[in-house]
């Protein structure tokens, strides 16, 4: 072999490709979209539902607890869960309002 052919046979550097700087973009772009998107339109949505709530109001909260409202406040609210049961609890822990009597339908 003679120094023509060793020189030929050097791999040379490639230029960086328009596809791999633009893959990690993609990858991000996607994130975005699967990942961030649909939890903070799913929080807005929560909160939105926080702030119409109303006394008398039926609700479901995220322990599985079942109520009516009875008094309302900035991050507290007051349920019913019994004849004469009262509990307080935090407003984000609400995770639904309820149709009109439906705990006195559910057995």
């Amino acid at each position: 072999m003679n120094i023509i052919d060793i020189a030929h046979a050097a791999p040379t550097q490639q230029e960086p490709s328009a596809i791999g700087f633009l893959l990690p973009i993609f990858i991000l772009i996607l994130m975005y979209f699967i990942l961030i998107r649909p939890q903070s339109k799913k929080m807005k949505e929560h909160k939105q539902m926080l702030n119409q709530i109303k006394i008398g109001d039926e609700i479901s909260t995220a322990g599985g607890i079942l109520g009516k409202i009875i008094k309302v406040g900035d991050s507290f609210v007051e349920v019913q869960i019994s004849e004469g049961v009262l509990i307080k609890l935090q407003k984000s822990s609400v995770s639904k309002i309820l149709p009109k009597n439906s705990i006195g339908t559910i057995k």
